[in-house]
């Protein structure tokens, strides 16, 4: 191959990817080259003069690598949004090579070495608080990598990466494949009574494109509660939803066997590196540090959890009693979100249908999540369309810092496509460096149902919090100000990772910012006052339910990571396991499954937050903390908006991320906040 637009350095805006260049099979050979460059890097470093220096050791590690970053970036963003079956092949045969490539990094002894002895050395360096930091995670992330193995544990490391690396890459792919075979097809248009009439549209054009042109298709989404349940009427269509989304990947063989080898394989690894279970592997390079602090913060939430999630089952089975002809059915799974939404309408006059007209994408986008943004922060952003993405539906936006100067590129997928994993998500395709001398440019993927040919996208108040949580995340990539690309944008803990965007939802409520996105489609008026008051009580009803199902999920993540490697469960049945966990931790309500179950947590399984899911309520801490700070009205937002980007959103993993927190709070996190947003104190 003469041409291969990864080998150099992109000459568009910001280094965006020149996507109108890439094609498939540019994609193997950048990896290989990229590979092939990275280790030439480290064997120069090693062969440099034996005096290790923090310039010829720790700063050239942070040059190496760039064209496998600049492939890696673009081919796991497409594959996740965008894949086909070459993509998926080319994921299949490179996964485990990677996870090679990186033992043969952290393992190298040679490097290590000199890592170790600028580590001894750390205070006669002179170097800067950053400098330090950086000195200080490259080393522990090479001893947690392995490094101080001997070579049999080292050889034995680097089997089990590369199965784990195998195997999530086959979770990965067999949730995409298990998913749109789950799609429920319904035949008579009177199946889909509750629907509003362009959502029984969509699903017409959605069985069209899947070969049933006289039927409606309903296609899922990553969660086990699927947003249709809360509309359809027909309790047996219901039925036939949940349990097409409860049921993906536990057959013979499917992810939930795969799942269980998975955590098999981790509680090995664990083992060997010298912990008791993978869980006290991953919390402690986390801010959370110890499993007894992950345990005590989540068993304090499970029992009023519990306790409000009852209560509330009392209230609908009621109104089921209200409303049956005959003797009221039990409350199933496929009913709580049905009844659920008829209590909330009835209690609170709001029906969520008729929310829709006031929620156009393009007008939340620009007058809510980008409004929200200048009036905290003093951005600007503007659409490219000269600029193109990775797919046709990929938006390019530009974004100007307060004073006019350029900040980066922000990118919005915003449609959901059978190419697309479900779920909603943020990442880099290039990452701030002064050390590197580039700026951000990021992603924002969401799986918004697609509206027919020439409609408004119409969006469901999940869908607007969405938009602004993963924003959330976009400005913590797009506020980067760091000189290392280690610690880039949203390079920090994972139990932290979550905390800035939390604190972005606040702004899609505050009455500015509601006023000016929330305007009716056809009448531009804005959402009536009294509206907005009874929407902001409904959104309070119903916080047992949600926060059983997301302990429900935190708590089957740490099961799974908290098996030790003797009684690892690699040929467990996925579903006895999960019912045995669920009763153990107190969390077992039959009507509320987790938000996610081991077929499809994709999470925990192929993605980042193994023995992590609990993150995103221990983040949520610190968010209704920041919250109150936000909103006590002792200074100006925008004052405080600055600070915040200064002391936190600017410095990525440069900084403790705990400090950073205290830095702009004037005091440690405190957890009351969250017990009163979640009606939990007390």
């Amino acid at each position: 191959m003469t041409s291969n637009p990864f080998f150099e350095r992109s000459t568009l805006a910001y280094e965006l990817p020149p996507f109108a260049e890439i094609e498939q099979e540019h994609y193997l050979p950048a990896f290989e080259r990229g590979m092939a460059e990275q280790l030439a890097e480290i064997a120069a470093i090693t062969s440099g003069d034996p005096a290790a220096t923090f310039t010829d050791t720790i700063v050239a590690l942070e040059h190496s690598g760039r064209l496998l970053s600049r492939v890696s970036n673009v081919f796991f963003t497409v594959s996740g949004s965008d894949s086909s079956a070459g993509i998926d092949a080319i994921e299949a045969e490179v996964s485990p090579r990677l996870a090679a490539h990186q033992d043969a990094v952290y393992l190298d002894r040679d490097l290590f070495a000199r890592i170790e002895s600028l580590h001894q050395r750390r205070d006669e360096l002179g170097l800067n608080p950053e400098e330090s930091r950086l000195l200080e995670r490259y080393h522990i992330r090479f001893v947690r990598a392995g490094a101080r193995l001997d070579a049999a544990g080292q050889a034995r490391l680097r089997g089990l990466n590369a199965e784990l690396a195998t195997a999530a890459t086959e979770f990965k792919h067999n949730l995409l494949a298990d998913t749109n075979a789950a799609t429920v097809i319904v035949d008579k248009a009177q199946d889909l009574a509750g629907l509003a009439p362009a959502a029984v549209t969509a699903a017409a054009e959605n069985a069209r494109s899947l070969g049933h042109p006289d039927a409606w298709a309903l296609s899922l989404q990553n969660v086990s509660n699927q947003p249709v349940l809360a509309e359809l009427a027909d309790r047996d269509v219901r039925q036939r939803v949940m349990s097409a989304s409860l049921g993906r990947g536990l057959g013979e063989g499917g992810n939930g066997h795969r799942g269980a080898r998975i955590a098999a394989l981790r509680a090995e690894r664990a083992t060997l590196l010298g912990y008791p279970d993978h869980a006290t592997y991953a919390v402690e390079d986390q801010t959370a540090k110890t499993t007894e602090a992950v345990e005590e913060m989540l068993g304090r939430l499970v029992a009023p959890a519990v306790s409000n999630a009852q209560r509330e089952a009392a209230e609908l089975m009621a109104a089921m009693r209200a409303a049956a002809s005959g003797p009221a059915a039990e409350l199933r799974p496929w009913d709580w979100k049905f009844w659920s939404e008829r209590v909330r309408a009835e209690r609170f006059s709001i029906d969520q249908e008729a929310l829709r007209p006031y929620f156009e994408l393009d007008r939340v986008l620009r007058d809510g999540v980008f409004f929200a943004a200048e009036q905290v922060y003093g951005i600007t952003v503007r659409q490219r369309p000269d600029l193109l993405g990775y797919h046709p539906e990929v938006r390019v936006f530009e974004v100007f810092d307060a004073d006019g100067g350029a900040l980066g590129l922000f990118l919005g997928d915003f449609f959901a496509r059978p190419s697309k994993r479900g779920g909603a998500w943020m990442n880099a395709l290039v990452s701030q460096s002064r050390l590197l001398g580039t700026r951000p440019v990021v992603v924002n993927t969401l799986n918004i149902v697609k509206p027919p040919a020439g409609e408004p996208a119409l969006l469901t108040w999940d869908n607007v919090r969405t938009l602004f949580h993963e924003f959330g995340h976009a400005l913590h990539g797009l506020f980067s100000d760091v000189r290392f690309p280690f610690f880039a944008g949203t390079a920090v803990p994972r139990d932290f990772v979550e905390f800035p965007s939390q604190v972005n939802e606040m702004w899609m409520t505050r009455p500015e910012v509601l006023a000016n996105y929330a305007r009716h489609i056809e009448t531009g008026e804005q959402m009536p006052a009294e509206l907005v008051e009874r929407m902001a009580a409904a959104e309070r009803f119903g916080e047992g339910f949600r926060t059983v199902e997301y302990l429900g999920a935190a708590l089957l993540d740490w099961a799974w990571h908290r098996v030790s490697d003797g009684a690892a469960p690699a040929g467990v049945d996925a579903e006895t396991f999960e019912a045995e966990a669920l009763h153990k931790a107190g969390i077992a309500i039959e009507a509320i499954p987790p938000r996610y179950r081991t077929g499809y947590f994709q999470h925990i399984f192929s993605g980042g937050y193994a023995a992590g899911y609990y993150s995103y309520i221990w983040s949520e801490v610190l968010d209704a903390d920041a919250v109150e700070w936000f909103t006590d009205g002792a200074e100006p937002i925008r004052a405080k908006g600055e600070a915040f980007r200064r002391e936190l959103l600017s410095r990525g993993g440069a900084v403790d991320p705990l400090e950073a927190f205290e830095s702009f709070r004037g005091r440690p996190p405190e957890i009351d906040p969250l017990l009163i947003r979640r009606g939990l104190a007390g």
